[in-house]
């Protein structure tokens, strides 16, 4: 058995998903081996990717892997970070000169401090509820070297607590111990699996871990410090399972 871990956004969702990518992982796991994603997504965006696009899956890793899902959105496992931290770490990020987060936690918050843009169901840093607890932080910025510039910051005042991936010009925050690799490990230990049946793909910079970590793919669209890492190339899922199988 095989277990194909694979980015979304970039990278499965490369080029939109059709019939023939929807086939090729069929065929996959019709050969006895297994098929997930990996995400820098919240889980209820990536269940609604899921249920959207229709593809075939064996499991789902939210927000880096600190969620792991079953496809029809039971958590299995999930790593938190103490709620205490969520105000000063928001503050911290929109005095940076963020003005949009997301927030994983009991439920979705997503506060936004721009009052023309906020919806009535989104919340300001004041208006926000205490939360036990968080799974993920999330932001965007205006371009990759800003994302860059508060992700080190955030990593400098809060690295022994919180590890900032960047994907661009979006910053996905988790706790220290965690990221894709890690989410990869928890979830083979929960269904048995092997280190060896593990192969990962990925196209951005918050995929560095897994790509390092296991036999893994860069997308040929990727960004470069992947390129350099993985041990292979590929066009997309297709083409990767045209080799694997």
């Amino acid at each position: 058995m095989k277990i194909i871990a694979s980015d979304y956004d970039g990278t499965l969702n490369h080029g939109g998903i059709d019939d023939k990518k929807r086939n090729a992982i069929k065929e996959w796991r019709e050969k006895g081996n297994k098929f997930g994603i990996v995400s820098g997504r919240v889980s209820e965006d990536l269940l609604m990717i899921y249920n959207k696009d229709k593809f075939e899956a064996d499991f789902l890793l939210a927000c880096n892997g600190a969620v792991i899902l079953t496809t029809d959105g039971k958590i299995l496992k999930e790593t938190r970070c103490n709620g205490e931290i969520a105000k000063p770490l928001l503050d911290f990020i929109f005095n940076l000169g963020a003005t949009w987060a997301v927030i994983e936690s009991d439920n979705k918050y997503v506060i936004d401090e721009d009052e023309a843009e906020r919806l009535p169901d989104e919340f300001t840093r004041a208006s926000l509820p205490e939360i036990p607890y968080f799974n993920q932080i999330s932001t965007i910025l205006t371009d990759d070297k800003e994302a860059e510039r508060i992700a080190n910051a955030i990593k400098e005042k809060f690295g022994d607590k919180l590890n900032p991936l960047q994907n661009g010009r979006c910053i996905d925050i988790v706790s220290a111990t965690m990221n894709k690799a890690q989410g990869l490990y928890d979830y083979l230990e929960l269904v048995g699996g092997k280190y060896e049946d593990m192969i990962t793909v990925g196209d951005n910079t918050n995929d560095t871990h897994m790509i390092k970590e296991f036999r893994s793919y860069a997308m040929a669209n990727g960004v470069q410090s992947i390129k350099d890492i993985a041990d292979y190339e590929t066009k997309g899922i297709i083409e990767l399972i045209e080799k694997e199988i």
